[in-house]
């Protein structure tokens, strides 16, 4: 076996037919390029774009294709068929199972469970937040009925929320820490709970604590227009 590239670790496995991007940096233990069940070792490309820090003990299946400047914690899991945009950060022992669509500047946290999740760019999903996609586990028509969830632009999840399968959570929405949603948050709401509920029907409705800011997302109406949609 040939030595490992400038920038990875001696004791990272990197597979046939991994492309690497350029200045990426690859820890200890690492594994890249990892063959899917039924598939031969090279078989599925693995592509990840150029400065990438990929720290020890992440495993990335073939069969993904990742963006620019990926960052992942210690641990984490990536299988194949996942896609995801550029300056996407994936946290320590978050697990992105198959089937995933994730956009740029997306912060996946510490812990988090995603499977056949849709998320658009410039979200943040706290630590331990846990997609579903099954309504009826073990039922016998589980294919028919699979889906996941969908999370627009800019909205954020607070940790330990759990999203139930199918559920969209809109542009700019906020779910609080501890939420177990059942239903469509719409766009730029404020909801929590076990089920969740609405709290706040406008986004600038809810305070911000520290007294900084007019309201918690102010800060947002000062960006300019190319930082708010993402260009």
């Amino acid at each position: 076996m040939p030595p490992n590239p400038p920038g990875v670790h001696p004791t990272a496995i990197v597979a046939p037919n991994v492309h690497l991007g350029e200045e990426s940096v690859v820890g200890e233990y690492v594994v890249l390029g990892r063959a899917p069940r039924g598939k031969r070792e090279g078989e599925l490309p693995l592509f990840i774009g150029p400065g990438a820090v990929i720290r020890p003990f992440t495993t990335i299946y073939a069969g993904a294709r990742i963006g620019a400047r990926l960052q992942t914690g210690q641990g984490a899991s990536i299988r194949e068929d996942n896609q995801l945009g550029d300056d996407v950060s994936v946290g320590t022992h978050a697990s992105l199972e198959f089937g995933n669509r994730v956009g740029s500047r997306v912060r996946i946290h510490t812990g988090c469970f995603l499977e056949l999740t849709y998320i658009e760019d410039d979200v943040f999903l706290g630590p331990h937040v846990v997609f579903t996609d099954d309504p009826h586990p073990q039922c016998p028509a589980y294919l028919d009925c699979v889906k996941g969830g969908v999370v627009r632009r800019r909205a954020r999840i607070g940790a330990n929320s759990t999203i139930l399968p199918g559920v969209e959570i809109g542009e700019d929405a906020l779910v609080g820490a501890g939420s177990v949603v059942r239903q469509r948050v719409p766009a730029r709401t404020v909801w929590a709970g076990n089920p969740a509920v609405e709290i706040k029907r406008d986004l600038r409705d809810l305070t911000c604590f520290a007294g900084i800011y007019p309201h918690a997302y102010s800060w947002l109406e000062d960006l300019p227009a190319r930082e708010k949609v993402g260009t």
